[in-house]
């Protein structure tokens, strides 16, 4: 497959296009099924062909044979710490170069819009970084950055994971806090914490008055803990079963929330790395039968993602890439994935034994909803924004589209926009 860092939309399919386009041929997924329909585009939204034909009574400007693909929302990453050789934490002096190479590699893997996020760092590196982590839509440059994710600094240092301890905080002050030490809210989507730190709460209510999307992780905290940060107005956790108290029968930590009956399930959301190494296949379908819709695939790459076997310098750290896992040098702990999230799909599938649907929305309806931006993207409704994958029927990436326009064609794939004469 080409890298879309080096190749977006290939020469044959990088055109200009104005009027309403077809794309035929295709299985679109639509109100949970995949269906043989035909989808229709115009100034980069999803549009009802019946308005097109009936009433405005004009015929496509252009037509795109998908050659039987299934047609999926955009994949939406809502933790990325970064890849292909860039890191949006450590690499603070580049972060404008690390936010452009992510985003147009990512779009090889059918993501069309991301959360970088920015892990455990001394209140400086949130100074710099974060107003360079401007919200923007997708496009030929890239997949859309959706804001940034915080993950820490405000974590318990138990479960802490590959987060740097000297810059773990408390909530001396609760939110007033929070604000000193990232400096500027106003790019951030998402917040990670701990719900059992002392002011939490305060924290948590603070970020949702201002609509961002609280999770809790790196928690040694019980489900009180984690029930009482909901019922302030959290409702995301990050990274199941990863860096959390593990579950017991008597006390089963935040993980219980799952089941809890102080929260609406159908509020809940979570992420869940899909690599074979983060998470068991066993406990991939512990999470699917007890709650399938709140299931978000999440990559959790690091800056080795994309990047080969071998030892790699990650800000204070040096990684290394054993096959399929990415450790800190000389231990044995995990310090982020170097899964892609087509490949975060395939894996899925396989171990939850879901079918292709759901596998499909784990990636792109599901994270929408739990950002509150269902409306626009993660579906292929009317009126959405046309980001959509065309894929094989074992979820290989064929082409990637932002608002109806090629972005990335894999090598040998060939969509062209033919004019109807």
């Amino acid at each position: 497959m080409t890298n879309a860092v080096e190749n977006s939309a290939s020469p044959a399919i990088r055109v200009t296009m104005s009027g309403v386009t077809q794309f035929k041929n295709c299985r679109i997924l639509y109100n949970h099924r995949l269906i043989r329909e035909d989808l229709w585009v115009e100034d980069g939204l999803i549009i009802n062909p019946e308005e097109l034909f009936y009433k405005q009574k004009r015929p496509p400007t252009f037509q795109v044979d998908c050659k039987d693909s299934i047609v999926a929302p955009g994949f939406i990453d809502v933790q990325i710490n970064g890849g292909f050789g860039f890191d949006f934490a450590f690499d603070e002096d580049k972060t404008e170069d690390a936010v452009s190479t992510v985003a147009r590699g990512i779009l090889a893997h059918g993501v069309t819009s991301f959360l970088p996020t920015v892990i455990t760092s001394a209140p400086s590196v949130y100074r710099k970084v974060l107003p360079l982590l401007r919200k923007q839509p997708g496009g030929e440059w890239g997949a859309g950055v959706l804001g940034a994710h915080l993950e820490g600094p405000f974590i318990s240092k138990e479960k802490k994971g590959a987060h740097p301890v000297q810059h773990i905080r408390e909530f001396d002050e609760g939110f007033v806090t929070l604000k000193d030490v990232y400096g500027c809210l106003d790019n951030v989507a998402m917040v990670t914490l701990a719900p059992e730190l002392p002011n939490a709460l305060d924290a948590v209510r603070g970020l949702v008055d201002r609509g961002i999307v609280v999770s809790v992780g790196h928690s040694a905290g019980s489900i009180v803990d984690g029930e009482r940060a909901f019922e302030c107005g959290a409702h995301f956790m990050t990274h199941l079963f990863n860096a959390m108290t593990k579950f017991h029968h008597r006390d089963p930590g935040i993980i219980g929330m799952l089941t809890s009956k102080r929260l609406p399930v159908q509020e809940l959301s979570y992420g869940i790395i899909s690599d074979g190494i983060h998470t068991h296949p066993a406990a991939l379908r512990i999470a699917y039968k007890t709650h399938p819709t709140g299931l978000c695939l999440v990559t959790d790459a690091v800056s080795a993602m994309g990047l080969g076997s071998g030892r790699h310098h990650i800000g204070d750290m040096d990684v290394e890439i054993q096959g399929e896992r990415a450790v800190i040098a000389g231990t044995d702990t995990l310090c982020g994935s170097i899964v892609t999230m087509d490949g975060c799909i395939r894996h899925y599938m396989h171990s939850a034994r879901c079918s292709t649907v759901e596998a499909l929305e784990a990636a792109s309806l599901h994270p929408a909803r739990a950002l509150g931006i269902v409306d626009k993207k993660g579906t292929l409704e009317f009126g959405s924004d046309a980001d959509f994958v065309l894929l094989s029927d074992d979820v290989h990436v064929r082409a990637t589209y932002i608002s109806g326009r090629p972005v990335f064609t894999a090598d040998g794939q060939q969509f062209l926009h033919a004019p109807v004469l």
